[in-house]
């Protein structure tokens, strides 16, 4: 069963679509309310929303405004506004899709079902590289998929630096203030050696994709995963 939740005030659209998304394991709660509806979403364990735009109270673009501020939910907007700066603003302010009213609810069970298809394997993915790499700033200990790295400390400060600037570019110089197991006289050619060592002992649990690229005249970059060349 697929919780979802509607915040649409006119409550015949809404009696139709929830009886109808019912024939597809998809339990629509509605809330006629912005401000009910945003409490529910904070409170509920939803999957995705359904927003009308011209709601009492406050407006349906006002209301995605403050959804995305606590809430990265997929985001429907259902409505019979049918300017493109309604459209345009919607998708600018983090909504998944737009569908114009009056519609097909078999057409809303689809875009339903598609839109967590795809949020479903970007979740996968965010979950597959998040585990690729783990600090353990007290223990001084890096896992990468789950196997313990045999790094040195300063070999640790490097990667630890890299990890916190995911698919940011760390200089070199950078690298050598950072840590305090690498001399401040060091040269940006001894960074080099160790960052070398390191992608060896990454390469030995994935030798098939690079993780950390040398970005040419500054220094490192962390890729998740960055397929070889």
């Amino acid at each position: 069963m697929i919780d979802v939740l509607m915040i649409e005030d006119d409550p015949e659209l809404a009696r139709i679509i929830i009886k109808y998304l019912a024939k597809f394991d998809i339990n629509v709660t509605n809330a006629e309310d912005p401000y009910i509806g945003l409490s529910k979403l904070e409170i509920g364990n939803y999957k995705l929303l359904i927003l009308d735009l011209t709601l009492p109270g406050m407006d349906g673009l006002e209301l995605l405004r403050k959804i995305r501020k606590i809430s990265d939910i997929p985001v429907i907007i259902s409505s019979a506004r049918d300017d493109i700066v309604d459209k345009v603003v919607g998708l600018e302010r983090g909504a998944d899709d737009y569908l114009p009213k009056p519609y097909n609810p078999r057409e809303l069970e689809a875009r339903i079902k598609s839109i967590l298809r795809r949020h479903n394997k970007s979740d996968e993915k965010k979950e597959r590289e998040k585990k690729l790499f783990e600090v353990n700033e007290e223990g001084m200990m890096i896992t990468f998929k789950g196997h313990q790295l045999p790094l040195t400390p300063a070999e640790f400060d490097i990667l630890s630096n890299l990890i916190k600037h995911k698919n940011g570019v760390v200089s070199r110089a950078d690298i050598i203030y950072q840590s305090e197991f690498i001399n401040d006289d060091s040269s940006f050619k001894n960074v080099d050696v160790m960052v070398s060592k390191i992608r060896s002992k990454i390469a030995k649990y994935d030798p098939d994709h690079t993780y950390i690229k040398s970005v040419r005249g500054v220094g490192y970059q962390l890729l998740c995963p960055l397929q070889k060349s």
